[in-house]
């Protein structure tokens, strides 16, 4: 299994001082926590987009590349590429060109994006919401098959046999989906044969089994090889479980009421967060072993090939989130690889 980060590049304040790092501090720590978990075997470092006061993320790619000069093999990703917002020619360049900075370690993940502000800040109409995504993707995949291109839609104007430049190191970029829980994107995610990134940030992770299954009959459906499958949830790791609880729960509680309020969702409660870093629950919070124990539990019900953790749901201080890195890569990840490894070999046989 592969393991890995991703992060929005939140810049709450934090939830116990109330200090703020300015944005060029956050992007400093950033570049030291993936340049970290490269040091330390993980294997994918994933940055979301969003367009909001709260994050400084507003442009993965350019993140990316940067990451990509102190590192050495860690992917890097989007996690996810807000499409119908953007322009999928642009994307492609812009991870082509990260392609090439990397060499050859560049990825995408797109999505329709959990927030909304892209939309009238780039001039889409929200009417339009999944046909643009749909046609924009659509785009996306075709640049990877054929340059020059001959392309036509209905929401971006028509490309006559034009070439698309530069091209990656890898002979196609690798373009993953992410989706949030809906049964007709995970089928259309298997229809495509692409890989899906599935989060999950809430509930019990068991409820999610149906899309895993609903991806993958969909691909055999249409002819398509076996996809591939990511399952990426919030969590913290320290050393000990009360530690870890303790850390997280302002910084959880700060960020999910703050969303929540938007949402007319209720507050958290210790209660309702303490239930969800139990075994079955959705949070990847606690030491290592139980940290370990939730992924291999999920890994029973998933059979899942990657697994991506998101630490930084708020405003941790920087050195909690170093510790948070280097207790997943370097006790916790070891045995996942080896576990996962182990029971992959007995399914085949």
């Amino acid at each position: 299994m592969e393991l890995g980060l991703y992060s929005f590049v939140e810049n709450t304040k934090n939830a116990n001082t109330g200090e703020e790092r300015n944005p060029e501090e956050r992007v400093q720590d950033l570049m030291e926590e993936v340049q970290l978990a490269d040091e330390l075997g993980l294997d994918v470092f994933a940055i979301g987009e969003h367009h909001r006061e709260e994050f400084i993320a507003s442009n993965p790619a350019t993140l990316l590349a940067a990451a990509a000069t102190i590192t050495k093999n860690i992917k890097l990703t989007s996690s996810v590429t807000v499409l119908g917002s953007d322009d999928p020619v642009r994307v492609y360049q812009e991870f082509a060109t990260l392609d090439l900075i990397s060499k050859g370690r560049a990825e995408i993940i797109v999505g329709r994006g959990s927030f909304i502000e892209s939309f009238p800040l780039f001039g889409y109409d929200l009417s339009n919401y999944e046909e643009l995504f749909d046609e924009k993707l659509d785009l996306l995949l075709q640049l990877r098959e054929q340059n020059p291109i001959t392309w036509e839609g209905k929401y971006r104007p028509a490309i006559n046999n034009l070439g698309v430049f530069p091209q990656p190191v890898q002979e196609k970029l690798p373009i993953w989906r992410g989706v949030g829980g809906t049964p007709k994107s995970a089928y259309a995610t298997g229809a495509l044969g692409l890989p899906m990134a599935l989060a999950i940030i809430g509930g019990y992770p068991e409820q999610f089994v149906q899309f895993a299954e609903i991806h993958r009959q969909a691909a055999a459906q249409y002819n398509r090889p076996k996809p591939k499958l990511s399952i990426n949830s919030h969590g913290f790791i320290a050393d000990t479980n009360r530690e870890a609880v303790d850390q997280a729960f302002p910084v959880f509680k700060q960020m999910m009421d703050k969303i929540g309020k938007e949402r007319g969702w209720m507050p958290m409660q210790k209660n309702q967060f303490e239930a969800s870093t139990t075994l079955k629950g959705a949070y990847h919070v606690g030491s290592p072993q139980e940290v370990i124990d939730k992924i291999m539990y999920q890994y029973e019900l998933f059979n899942h090939d990657r697994f991506l953790l998101k630490m930084s749901i708020g405003s941790f201080t920087h050195k909690q989130v170093m510790r948070s890195i280097e207790l997943f890569a370097t006790e916790v990840a070891p045995v996942i690889r080896k576990e996962t490894a182990k029971k992959a070999g007995t399914r085949e046989n």
